[in-house]
């Protein structure tokens, strides 16, 4: 939610405050409905672009044509541009293709080991917009390959500044993704799902099912017409799937995103003592979750009940989400730290910026004071949080 007071730093929320279930109509900017064929005048390549919007970038020379001119600018080594190549390039997205099934991208059906789908939702121009979604994204995407040795070629990556289609995180683009995520998984695959974005909270839709009556959920970009996706089907969808041998990894930057991926152990602090507790709800005829062998880890920017921010705090370039970006910088600076380890650095990170100058002359004006972040673990099973080393 935008600020009404905006000094040098910027900060949303990832939440959006009104009532969503009523299903209106809205025609969201960033969806792209319709694409036609344009050849590069420098390269000659054939491409498929989004007939509504003016210049094209083309993915094999990085030349930019403008519709109304021959003129292409020199290509630019941005972190942007690439985010953009690397998806044309692994998904072939502007090549001429009669299909636009995400499931039936070629060149993603390669079997890897290594997996991932990093989603970042910015939601067009709206007023619950946000600014550092993107830059999520490229964080995380340079992560997994530097830090983790994810091929490039086994990531697939939803913004709304793709020009496929199939790559705009809608409902459908999204739920369709993860199924890619999980199929035919087998020991030894190491997955990971990355969301940024806005995520709410509901009434459950099954008795019994939540331990605070409410269901979790993460809003695509067209959640206002398509509706969200709760923590109900990522379970069905991610966790139940996962094989004997198979590691998934989800990391979501959302509002109320503690039990977004209803794992059934959750790793929390009480009178100073980390343990972990049981999330499973109770009564007579309790709702039973669990993966089919594999293990789900879940990290989430903050508690169910609270709030996580979306702000340019940190300084640098832009605006990211604090989860993501606390989450890619300790690990870039501290490789085979323990998930203990991140979680107390993460945790007191934010503590800092509490406790700074900054944040009690100014931020008081941005943010609501009541409003407090704690990034939590969950898990399908328990392990030694203190001693396992993060390893995807």
């Amino acid at each position: 939610m935008d600020a009404t007071f905006k000094p040098m730093h910027d900060s949303h929320r990832k939440g959006v405050f009104f009532n969503t279930n009523t299903k209106q109509k809205i025609n969201i900017s960033s969806q792209i409905t319709r694409e036609g064929k344009l050849t590069c005048r420098v390269c000659k390549k054939e491409f498929l672009v989004p007939s509504n919007i003016t210049t094209y970038r083309c993915y094999a020379c990085q030349g930019v044509l403008s519709k109304s001119s021959s003129d292409f600018e020199q290509p630019r080594n941005d972190n942007r541009t690439n985010l953009l190549k690397h998806n044309a390039e692994i998904n072939g997205s502007f090549l001429s293709n009669s299909s636009h099934s995400t499931g039936s991208s070629s060149s993603l059906s390669v079997r890897c080991n290594k997996r991932a789908v990093l989603c970042g939702v910015s939601y067009g121009k709206r007023k619950f917009r946000l600014k550092g979604t993107v830059n999520d994204v490229i964080d995380m995407k340079e992560l997994l390959v530097k830090n983790f040795k994810f091929p490039m070629d086994c990531i697939r990556i939803l913004t709304e500044e793709e020009n496929n289609p199939d790559l705009i995180p809608t409902r459908r683009n999204i739920m369709e993704s993860l199924k890619w995520l999980v199929k035919d998984c087998k020991c030894g695959d190491s997955l990971v799902f990355y969301f940024s974005g806005h995520g709410l909270q509901q009434p459950e839709h099954y008795k019994q099912d939540e331990i605070d009556g409410f269901d979790e959920t993460i809003c695509p970009v067209d959640f206002m017409k398509e509706g969200v996706i709760t923590d109900n089907e990522l379970n069905s969808t991610i966790v139940s799937p996962l094989t004997n041998g198979v590691t998934l990894h989800a990391i979501i930057d959302a509002c109320h995103s503690g039990t977004t991926l209803d794992l059934v152990y959750v790793y929390r602090q009480k009178n100073g003592v980390w343990n972990w507790e049981d999330d499973k709800p109770g009564g007579e005829n309790p709702v039973n979750k669990h993966t089919s062998g594999g293990l789900a880890i879940c990290l989430s920017a903050c508690e169910d009940s609270q709030m996580a921010a979306d702000t340019s705090v940190f300084g640098g370039k832009g605006m990211n989400g604090v989860m993501t970006y606390l989450f890619t910088k300790i690990i870039r600076e501290q490789p085979g730290i323990t998930y203990g380890g991140l979680l107390e650095k993460m945790r007191g990170e934010i503590r800092k910026i509490h406790q700074s100058k900054w944040y009690n002359g100014v931020l008081k004006y941005i943010v609501h004071p009541k409003i407090e972040q704690d990034p939590l673990l969950s898990s399908s099973g328990k392990f030694n949080v203190s001693k396992t080393r993060i390893a995807m």
